[in-house]
């Protein structure tokens, strides 16, 4: 089950946070979410509506994750590539799973295209984990946009 996220579920997606984060560390990706991020916008994105949950069959959350729909201003310039679509877009941000749920990737993504038929991604190129998932599930490289001045691979999808 997906849920938008409350206040009160911040303890537990921190806990997501920081399994997925040791995850990624262990996969080689030594740099992305350092310094207190995503965790120091997390509670923004609650405010705004757009920060999710997956619950499992026991109703603990296990993964959480951030879809904006609307412009999102680190893509207004690509490089080495175009955007397939100038759409209208949602974005996938924060995406951490504590590896519990089988499919978590996947439920997020579906989620995420019955909100927006045109779907953007970025992550860092580091990130081996997420880049495969992103191209399993259709997802296409389209270029390099920055993120708070770091490269990101950038991805989309149109369903």
């Amino acid at each position: 089950m997906i849920r938008k996220a409350i206040q009160a579920d911040l303890d537990d997606i921190f806990k997501v946070i920081q399994a997925a984060r040791a995850r990624m560390r262990a996969g080689g990706n030594l740099t992305q979410w350092e310094n207190g991020y995503p965790e120091k916008v997390l509670e923004e994105d609650i405010g705004g509506g757009n920060l999710y949950v997956l619950c499992g069959e026991d109703g603990a959350i296990h993964a959480a994750f951030a879809f904006l729909l609307g412009e999102e201003p680190s893509y207004a310039h690509i490089e080495d590539g175009c955007w397939a679509s100038d759409a209208p877009y949602g974005t996938i941000h924060r995406l951490g799973s504590d590896g519990v749920v089988k499919g978590a990737f996947a439920q997020c993504l579906d989620f995420c295209k019955g909100l927006s038929p045109y779907v953007r991604a970025d992550t860092h190129a580091d990130n081996g984990a997420m880049r495969h998932l992103l191209e399993k599930y259709g997802f296409c490289r389209r270029g390099i946009v920055y993120y708070d001045g770091s490269p990101r691979i950038a991805y989309d999808l149109l369903v």
